[in-house]
């Protein structure tokens, strides 16, 4: 199922579908969640390459920014840092 979604996102969107794995570090865009009979997913969009990782309620708030984390077992590290702005 999650490979058949896959391909039908690599087939609209013209990005090449990256499978992750244990241990692997996730960066990109977070695009949208799809939420699949296995469970929900969140799309990760990194240049021409996307990924399909757990989604956790937590990610839903960085819609269209950048995010990054660790993929363990079936889930994902989030790591998010705040932006610092100076004021003058």
């Amino acid at each position: 199922e999650l490979q058949a979604t896959a391909n039908k996102i690599a087939e609209e969107t013209h990005l090449n579908y990256h499978p992750t794995h244990d241990g692997q570090r996730v960066s990109g865009t977070y695009r949208r969640s799809i939420v699949l009979a296995s469970g929900r997913f969140a799309m990760i969009e990194e240049g021409t390459e996307f990924s399909l990782v757990p989604w956790r309620p937590v990610i839903d708030r960085y819609l269209n920014q950048p995010v990054r984390g660790v993929m363990r077992r079936s889930n994902v590290d989030w790591e998010f840092s705040r932006s610092h702005e100076i004021s003058l």
